[in-house]
């Protein structure tokens, strides 16, 4: 069966991440059958670490501030989770599903698909969005 999303309820889990007026850094994006649904959302990425495990695929939208101490910026990645016990039918149909979810994430820095827990750490992906973005002004230090 093809897969589907539920595009409004995604959107509006998508758009809590975005609203600077909440403290929701991440959401889920998982699997309901064939559908794909909003899963849990959270403050800490330690959580959103702990939901991507080895017998599950997922996609997340996750919140990220780098910057220094004269400027903060937010910025935001896609992380396509992919567990190790997943089964290679299932490894491929997530490429192609994964452009669903990108009907409904348009704005991200940079984009992952990650399937070892090791790449998931925070300082790795905190870095990889700052490369991403440019030019660093970040404050030098002599």
């Amino acid at each position: 069966m093809a897969t589907k999303i539920d595009k409004e309820a995604c959107r509006e889990a998508y758009n809590l991440v975005r609203d600077d007026g909440t403290n929701i850094n991440w959401v889920t994006f998982k699997y309901d059958g064939s559908t794909i649904v909003p899963g849990l959302q959270g403050t800490d990425y330690e959580e959103f670490v702990r939901e991507c495990t080895d017998d599950i695929r997922l996609f997340g939208f996750v919140r990220f501030t780098t910057g220094d101490a004269m400027s903060k910026r937010v910025k935001f990645a896609l992380i396509t989770w992919i567990g190790e016990s997943v089964s290679g039918l299932q490894r491929a149909k997530t490429g192609t599903d994964k452009t669903l979810v990108k009907e409904v994430v348009q704005n991200f820095a940079k984009e992952f698909v990650i399937s070892d827990h090791k790449e998931l750490d925070e300082e790795y992906i905190k870095s990889e969005l700052k490369k991403a973005g440019g030019a660093n002004y970040d404050a030098q230090t002599e």
